[in-house]
């Protein structure tokens, strides 16, 4: 079974900054677009970041420069340095990815159980 497990959550003061791992497991044949995602409470989850395989990231605007994106293809791990935290980036951070289990089989996507991030004023 397929799964993505992130870590790295928590408490913080704003000011402060945290790193978020999210790991690919299971019987994967390649993990193509992945990244990052966050639901602030009363709020739509709203894409953080993304990185193809190639290495292309993206991100909100409203978060450039704070926050970077990177990922280890051989760990089929990413991960998110969140700097400069505001007490609005409290939210649960969902990883997403784009999974391939076999060769033969269409991309589906799979969700991590998310990593609540609290950033205190």
């Amino acid at each position: 079974q397929v799964q993505l497990v992130e870590s790295g959550g928590g408490l913080v003061q704003a000011g402060g900054s945290l790193r978020l791992s999210c790991a690919a497991s299971g019987s994967i044949f390649s993990v193509n677009d992945i990244g990052w995602y966050r639901q602030a409470p009363g709020k739509q989850r709203e894409l953080v970041a993304a990185i193809t395989s190639g290495g292309s990231s993206n991100y909100a605007d409203s978060l450039k420069g704070r926050f970077t994106i990177s990922r280890d293809n051989a760990k089929r791990t990413i991960y998110l340095q969140m700097n400069s935290l505001r007490p609005e980036d409290t939210a649960v951070y969902y990883c997403n990815a784009e999974i391939r289990i076999r060769f033969s089989t269409p991309r589906v996507t799979v969700w991590g159980q998310g990593t609540q991030v609290t950033v205190s004023a």
